[in-house]
């Protein structure tokens, strides 16, 4: 059995968890506290995947970076770089689509800290960024560690964005999802059982940990 869709797919969901959670955090704390009238318009761009079928969002991201666009022209011209079927553009194609899941949660933990708890910090004469560093995350690491997991999590069973935007090259951009496909359009079900149970005691495995971790420290807490 080929291990390489495996491989690839829990790269990319590394990945992606890792620039999500450099990006994810920084977005959610603009979004709770900014005051800029921008929020308005960000908000529900970030959530867009949620529900934007995700052929859809790919389509825009193969037009939007391929060789012949502004910006992938000016990606290959300048830095020699192309996105379109390569490893690189599925990590692009996978942080869009995996932001509000990574988002949501880390701005629901900001949304309901304690206002209390930042007007002594500023009281005490914490700027702003102290006190987001040394006194919110810590408050808030159940949800950012939400975020992670549900973003790890979702990266490996995208289908729609990954196979759009990077195609299905062997050893390259075929993660299990569309390995999964392969096999099913070949008939060949013990391979397709074999990515798919692969995957599925993965995510239950991840997600069992998470909850049962969770509500362990909420009876401690509690």
């Amino acid at each position: 059995m080929d291990m390489t869709p495996l491989i690839l797919t829990f790269k990319l969901a590394l990945i992606t968890t890792g620039i999500l959670l450099v990006i994810g955090v920084p977005l959610a704390a603009w979004l709770v506290f900014g005051k800029s009238r921008w929020r308005r318009w960000v908000e529900p761009l970030v959530s867009m995947p949620l529900v934007l079928p995700p052929t859809v969002l790919g389509f825009y991201l193969l037009l939007m970076l391929g060789p012949y666009s502004g910006i992938g022209r000016w990606l290959d011209q300048t830095f020699h770089v192309r996105l379109v079927f390569t490893f690189s553009g599925l990590v692009v194609g996978s942080v869009v689509f995996s932001l509000p899941f990574m988002v949501n949660p880390v701005k629901a933990g900001f949304q309901n800290f304690p206002r209390d708890l930042l007007e002594s910090a500023y009281t005490l004469g914490k700027s702003r960024l102290r006190t987001l560093w040394r006194v919110v995350l810590p408050n808030i690491r159940p949800a950012i560690y939400s975020g992670m997991v549900m973003t790890f999590a979702h990266t490996i069973g995208e289908f729609g964005v990954v196979l759009m935007i990077g195609g299905n090259i062997p050893r390259a951009t075929r993660v299990a999802s569309v390995a999964i496909y392969n096999e099913v359009e070949a008939l060949n079900y013990t391979a397709a059982h074999w990515y798919s149970g692969v995957l599925f005691v993965l995510c239950f495995g991840i997600l069992y940990l998470f909850y049962t971790f969770s509500g362990r420290r909420e009876g401690v807490l509690g």
